[in-house]
């Protein structure tokens, strides 16, 4: 039981490490769309985008019926940029973070199901957050220095152990249901996972090998993304288009990812740029896993 939640919260790292990695194969392709695309808004909060100018997100301002402006409008964000261009500015800027938050969803390629994400991490490998599967409760996560700390509510217990003797998955969930526990960072069971909370590694996945294929990034339209002023990118790959949603104030963070892919669908939603990672150690009672014998939660 241990090992098999441990393995669906590092596939949900590595997908998001594959959904960063969007921005990889984007520089060196051929731009579909000249940089003459106006200045059109649309508004995206946590799903897709919408083209209505009248539609808004919390915390944004609706674009005036009827607005149009040139390519040269000073307002025009990166104006004058093709989406390869602007895609490098976001990969550069992006990988150049000392710390992030994802939120969203990604397939769980050995279940068939649904990750649900929410988690900050940080280059000094400390991360904080929870992990879902399928709606069917969550576990909480912390790495601090050399410790793993995880609590799983009662639902993701007795959903991970579906199929297991009814005694077992009762004595699992009275102890380690709502209860802190924690692990060496350097063990066998958390060694991996431990890993993939470290933003470095995530980045450098990110950044590429430079051997993977150039896809076609084409300009989109202004949006914003949870009230943050963006500029959408469209990566065309075969018969397949991800949708990529850049900052176009401040640093051009990639803020968000949508999988146009049917076999790997899902989003991203990426906050929290170099803000502190609240990757404190639980207080009060904490169950030390490695000090156990014979448990296989």
């Amino acid at each position: 039981m241990r090992r098999r939640a441990h393995r669906t919260a590092l596939t949900a790292l590595l997908l998001a490490a594959g959904a960063t990695a969007c921005l990889t194969g984007c520089q060196s392709g051929q731009d579909g769309d000249s940089a003459s695309d106006g200045p059109a808004r649309s508004t995206v909060s946590g799903g897709s985008a919408t083209a209505s100018p009248s539609s808004t997100a919390p915390g944004s301002a609706a674009t005036p019926a009827g607005a149009s402006a040139s390519a040269s409008a000073p307002d025009e964000p990166f104006a004058g940029l093709t989406g390869a261009e602007i895609s490098e500015r976001a990969l550069k800027a992006t990988t150049g973070a000392r710390s992030l938050r994802m939120t969203g969803s990604v397939p769980d390629d050995e279940s068939g199901g649904t990750i649900e994400i929410d988690l900050a991490l940080d280059r000094r490998g400390d991360c904080a957050g929870t992990m879902g599967l399928n709606g069917q409760g969550e576990a909480e996560l912390i790495k601090t220095g050399d410790t793993v700390y995880l609590k799983y509510d009662e639902r993701f217990l007795r959903a991970q152990s579906k199929g297991e003797p009814q005694a077992d998955t009762e004595a699992l969930v009275s102890l380690l249901a709502g209860r802190w526990t924690s692990m060496s960072a350097d063990g066998a069971d958390a060694k991996e996972m431990a890993g993939f909370c470290d933003l470095d590694k995530l980045l450098e996945d990110a950044g590429g090998s430079g051997d993977d294929t150039p896809t076609k990034v084409t300009r989109g339209k202004a949006t914003t993304v949870d009230g943050k002023p963006a500029f959408t990118l469209y990566e065309t790959d075969g018969s397949e288009r991800n949708t990529v949603y850049v900052a176009t104030e401040g640093e051009p963070y990639l803020l968000r990812f949508e999988s146009g892919s049917k076999r790997e669908p899902g989003a991203l939603s990426f906050t929290g740029y170099d803000e502190p990672v609240p990757a404190a150690s639980p207080s009060g009672e904490v169950l030390d896993l490695d000090g156990l014998t014979g448990t296989s939660a």
